[in-house]
């Protein structure tokens, strides 16, 4: 179905409601699927509140590892990818979403350089999307999608964590 078989008249008809009643909510089907992804994510964050910055950052690869590998958004993801090559509007969003998806990410790791637990030399964005990409890259372009437990590995691969820094 993808991004340009998305309806209003079809979220309207499975929710059992008017047309009418979906816009009353949402001027568009971007700001729909905009709520939506903002839901998902808001009820699936991982805690950060408490740990190191090693731990914190596992637990931030590990959650990315588990939405990305079975979740409505994993469900969603390559039609989003479809449509925003497609559709400007829907770029925008994509890109806008991912940015702020990444920001604590991005913000940990900034940390980590800024207190001396990551070296000087991390690039605190292009480290993101170094271990951003190897998740998203084995759940869209290869047939075993990165599991949960390989973040240690991937932690110390590309920043040179290991067990002994938690």
């Amino acid at each position: 179905m993808g991004y340009g078989g998305f309806a209003i008249e079809s979220v309207a008809a499975r929710a059992g409601v008017s047309k009418a009643t979906v816009y009353r909510h949402w001027p568009n089907k971007i700001a729909l699927i905009a709520d939506a992804f903002r839901a998902l994510q808001d009820d699936t964050d991982p805690e950060l509140d408490t740990g190191s910055i090693p731990e914190k950052l596992e637990r931030i690869l590990r959650h990315v590892a588990e939405i990305v590998a079975d979740s409505p958004f994993s469900a969603c993801l390559p039609a989003l990818i479809d449509g925003a090559e497609r559709d400007a509007e829907l770029r925008q969003f994509h890109h806008r979403f991912q940015r702020q998806a990444r920001a604590p990410l991005i913000a940990l790791i900034d940390e980590g350089v800024r207190s001396g637990v990551l070296p000087a030399r991390v690039d605190p964005e292009q480290a993101a999307f170094a271990l951003l990409g190897a998740i998203f890259f084995r759940r869209l372009m290869t047939d075993a999608p990165f599991a949960p437990d390989e973040a240690p590995v991937l932690l110390r691969t590309v920043l040179g964590l290991g067990a002994d820094d938690r």
